[in-house]
């Protein structure tokens, strides 16, 4: 990879780097882009774009005709997919003609991806070529029409067949969308919302943004034919709720109204850039009046994920002054809308506001952020290194032992890597009182995933402190895991930690 990249300069490299981070890649290359913005207000795209349509040749894989081929042919289909996707995400500010270049490369790639091809075609339309081809084939289309006359209403002459037989739906322009979302939000505001307009006016665009990435990190990385059907429904503002619950609209409309009356001062609040007076915390008290269905929706129409780090300082110590404390669910749907999305995003140490949000949260409120933030963390396909050291500081400064030994069982359940390898062995180092049953589950996993660490330092040095702080707990039916893990051993601390083995005693 390094070979591939050696030509871009070290914020294309980023972009690049979080490019390659699994399914989640157009949603973090979307942030990095953000930031570099922040920095460069002129920034643009048209270099990265260039270099990857540049001709190389792949150092990687010499075994194949050396025949120049794009830069971007030569990237893994993942990184096509999600290239493409990040794309559609910023497709305001693309110049078009580095874009229609690109699409020219991926569409001449001999090693074809069928949804790489799909992308294409969604992002040519977004550019408005190709508006009058349909995005499936003529045999999708006359199973869909099947499917769409079991299950139309009967006695009516519409069903899904109109959206299959008229094209255009499916193209419809950005610009369109949001006419019709800022008419339907007009004629549907009450008096107690009317204030909070303009601004909403102002943040529609970031809103369709925020829509598109919550797209973006579905399993293939991209979106679906039903994007424009969700921005007709004007489900824009609202998060997402669990299928067969009730519906996010009639939980809006649900709401108390003394409750909805909080939005828009809450929104200006987080807009404004002076300091906070003492009333501020009182606005907030209101998500003690909420269940957890309406923290959740309250979250949503807040867009606490885009509060700015700098608005985190004071955000928090508005929550932390709460009198009573959040409720658990409360806390939980707090924590996970303004923290957790931007912790995934980090390819850089996370700010001094970030860190200071994250630790003073996870401390009042230790068992939200174990399931709501450290244990999503955990789960992520491509733990990265900036996660694990920010939760490794929640490990040391923040949470409680027996905390600390709740995110240690998290780890039995899954698939470990490096950057879960340092976790583990601050959790290890924080002197876990562990009992036998959860210390034999430990050795299980840790025998399991030997063969992929037989070379890692990391590893060994967390087996060394196994052997030594934890001897105690090591027993004669672990003896043989344990040692068939030795021998597959291939670091220079494979004699220490045969030393360290067999001083451990039989019990």
């Amino acid at each position: 990879m390094d070979g591939l990249t050696a030509r871009l300069t070290g914020k294309d490299k980023l972009l690049v780097l979080a490019l390659m981070s699994g399914t989640s890649g157009a949603r973090r290359a979307l942030c990095v882009f953000e930031k570099q913005q922040r920095y460069d207000l002129k920034l643009s795209l048209s270099t990265f774009l260039e270099m990857l349509c540049q001709k190389a040749i792949s150092p990687e894989n010499l075994s194949e005709p050396i025949l120049p081929r794009p830069l971007v042919c030569l990237f893994p289909v993942a990184f096509k997919r999600n290239l493409l996707s990040f794309l559609r995400l910023v497709n305001q500010v693309l110049p078009q003609t580095r874009v229609v270049q690109l699409l020219e490369c991926l569409s001449k790639d001999p090693r074809q991806d069928h949804w790489v091809t799909a992308l294409i075609g969604q992002l040519q339309r977004d550019m408005g070529s190709l508006r009058d081809v349909p995005l499936y084939t003529a045999s999708c289309s006359q199973r869909l029409k099947m499917i769409s006359e079991r299950l139309k209403d009967t006695g009516r002459n519409e069903g899904w067949a109109k959206y299959f037989t008229e094209p255009k739906l499916t193209s419809q322009s950005g610009g369109d969308v949001l006419e019709k979302q800022k008419k339907r939000k007009s004629s549907s505001m009450t008096p107690d919302t009317e204030v909070e307009s303009t601004q909403q006016h102002k943040r529609m665009k970031m809103d369709m943004s925020s829509v598109e990435e919550r797209l973006g990190a579905y399993p293939h990385g991209s979106f679906t034919s039903e994007e424009p059907v969700l921005m007709e429904r004007g489900e824009c503002d609202l998060p997402k709720v669990e299928s067969g619950g009730p519906s996010t609209s009639n939980l809006w409309d649900n709401l108390p109204e003394n409750i909805k009356a909080f939005v828009p001062q809450i929104k200006e609040l987080l807009g404004c850039q002076s300091e906070w007076d003492q009333g501020s915390t009182d606005v907030f008290k209101v998500l003690n009046e909420c269940d957890s269905a309406q923290v959740e929706l309250l979250c949503g129409m807040l867009n606490l994920a885009d509060t700015p780090e700098e608005t985190l300082p004071k955000l928090c110590s508005c929550l932390l002054a709460l009198s009573p404390e959040l409720s658990y669910s409360a806390a939980s749907a707090v924590i996970k809308s303004l923290l957790l999305g931007k912790i995934l995003c980090l390819l850089e140490p996370a700010s001094r506001s970030l860190v200071a949000a994250v630790t003073s949260l996870s401390s009042q409120y230790p068992r939200a952020a174990c399931y709501a933030l450290i244990r999503p963390i955990l789960q992520e396909e491509n733990l990265g290194t900036q996660q694990a050291e920010l939760i490794n500081r929640l490990i040391g400064d923040c949470l409680e032992p027996h905390y600390n030994l709740l995110v240690f069982q998290m780890t039995f359940t899954i698939v470990w890597s490096e950057s879960m390898l340092s976790i583990i062995h601050s959790l290890l180092d924080s002197k876990l009182d562990i009992d036998e049953k959860h210390f034999s589950s430990f050795i299980a996993q840790l025998v399991s995933q030997a063969p992929q660490f037989i070379k890692s330092m990391k590893y060994a040095k967390m087996m060394l402190t196994v052997l030594t702080k934890y001897s105690i707990h090591v027993t004669a039916s672990h003896k043989p895991s344990l040692s068939h893990c030795l021998m597959l051993n291939q670091t220079f601390l494979k004699k220490s930690l045969q030393s360290a083995f067999k001083r451990i005693t039989h019990k």
